[in-house]
């Protein structure tokens, strides 16, 4: 496991879309495994500005999602396939159907995930997987306690993850959601795993340093042999410098700076308004 600390979140930002842009250049058809939530955002505005600037071609990319809420229209504003939309998918050159994501409204979800564990493996598995860590040291939607090599299935999500990613939940609120098992992430040939801010701190270094063990279900990819742990410095606060090696700057920004964040927003928080780039013209999938 390599440990880069990358300055800030606009660095780990750029480390990350640096390390897909290489990975697409040797292998233009790469199959890659995409996360949501705050810490990529960035991530995601650095390859949309790469796109732009003509250093990145991603039409032979083939995408799986990690996760998707249960029970979840696909066109709901909350939805992981929006999210998708409106921070990447629109403004770049990815094929519709070769872009994957949960079923969230499927009648069966058990069928629906073993859909989806069918169509990674007819495209050949995941070449490079992405990953953000959740406060409880959950990847993708594997929250604590579940099983360390579980394959794509439903999950119950747990009162500190709603919190997280709904405020206070109410009666619309999804209580599941469909998530690659750790299992079906540890088979990716290599991952990579962003963590930001002071509160990733704690659970990145347990996540690290700490043992094995399904109350951190991150620690698994300790056994994994290709993982890069990226860390703006806030949250490898908590590392020991040993353990770390500083990258800041590794990776040139192709993408224009985030705007500022607003009052009580944290770095990579997720935004409302719409991207400065314009939207390609296209069909959603």
């Amino acid at each position: 496991m390599r440990v880069i600390v990358s300055g800030t979140y606009k660095d780990l930002s750029a480390a990350a879309a640096g390390m897909i842009r290489d990975a697409v250049k040797r292998k233009p058809g790469l199959v890659l495994g995409l996360p949501t939530g705050r810490t990529p955002v960035g991530m995601y505005r650095e390859i949309v500005g790469m796109y732009r600037a003509g250093t990145i071609d991603l039409s032979g990319v083939v995408t799986f999602n990690l996760d998707e809420y249960y029970p979840m229209d696909p066109l709901d504003p909350r939805s992981f396939h929006v999210f998708m939309q409106k921070r990447l998918f629109d403004y770049v050159n990815i094929p519709p159907d070769q872009i994957h994501i949960p079923d969230g409204s499927a009648p069966d979800p058990v069928e629906a995930c073993a859909r989806y564990e069918a169509e990674i493996a007819r495209a050949g598995g995941i070449d490079l997987l992405v990953l953000g860590i959740g406060r409880t040291g959950h990847i993708g939607f594997n929250e604590p306690g579940g099983p360390l090599w579980s394959r794509t299935r439903l999950v119950r999500l747990s009162d500190e993850t709603l919190r997280a990613n709904f405020g206070v939940p109410d009666c619309r609120t999804p209580r599941f959601a469909l998530s690659m098992g750790i299992g079906t992430i540890m088979e990716a040939r290599e991952i990579i795993l962003l963590a930001n801010a002071r509160d990733k701190a704690g659970i990145a270094a347990k996540a690290v340093l700490g043992p094995v063990t399904t109350s951190v279900p991150a620690s698994i990819l300790q056994e994994h042999p290709a993982v890069t742990v990226i860390l703006d410095v806030a949250a490898a606060s908590a590392m020991p410098p040993a353990q770390t090696h500083n990258a800041q700057a590794a990776t040139p920004s192709h993408a224009p700076a985030l705007p500022p964040c607003r009052a009580g927003q944290q770095e990579g928080e997720v935004r409302d308004e719409q991207s400065a780039y314009p939207k390609r013209a296209r069909h959603r999938p």
